[in-house]
Formats: structure tokens, sequence, C-alpha cells
């Protein structure tokens, strides 16, 4: 089992930036894949970025050059540091993980808004 707790949202005027965390506990040694994924409201729930075990990332076009995740592995801690938020960024953010055996494990979400 995992859990998974994410932290970091809030309102932010557009051009403004959010750090997203995601802290992982639990069998944390089985967790090979970390991902951001956003819900907007009406919207189906999509990926913006995820790290793998080896460190390699993938974005979502619409976030590339904007958003980086990155990992400290020594606090089970995934991050998600957000630049240039526009207010079509405004969703719910979840992380998840994935285990070796393929089991994935949502966080609770925090809510993200880009407003003036």
């Amino acid at each position: 089992q995992v859990q998974v707790v994410e932290s970091g949202g809030g309102l932010v005027q557009p051009g403004g930036s959010l750090r997203l965390s995601c802290a992982a506990s639990g069998s944390i040694l089985s967790i090979v894949e970390m991902g951001w994924y956003r819900q907007a409201p009406g919207k189906e729930r999509v990926l913006v970025a995820n790290i793998l075990s080896g460190g390699n990332t993938n974005y979502a076009p619409s976030v590339k050059g904007r958003f980086t995740i990155s990992r400290d592995n020594a606090k089970s801690t995934a991050y998600l540091q957000m630049n240039g938020l526009k207010p079509e960024d405004t969703a719910v953010y979840y992380c998840n993980t994935i285990t070796t055996s393929r089991v994935t494990y949502w966080g609770q979400g925090t809510q993200v808004t880009v407003s003036s």
C-alpha cells in the first residue's frame, strides 16, 4: 500500500508560479513512477507530467517549457514547479504513484486556480 498526499495548490494570477508537492508513504520502495494529472470542471483527468524511477520525464505539450517535474527519492516526494501559469491551467491536480506490480495509487487532489 502507498499513501499519497498532495499540497501546494492555491490561487495565483496569470503569469505567476506555484510548486506542488506529492508526498508518498508506505511501500515506497515499490514505486517506479510518479505523475501529476489534472482535471478541469466537466473534463477528463489528463496527464500533466510524470517521472520514472530512472529519472526520465514526460510532459503534456500544453505545459512543456513551463512546468518541471522532479523527485526527491530520499523524501519520497515528487514536485511540480509551475511557471507562467495561464487561466487554462485551472484544475484540480492529482498525484499518482505506480508500483512494480503496476498498482496505481492516487492522492486526494489539490486545487489550482489561475485568475486575476
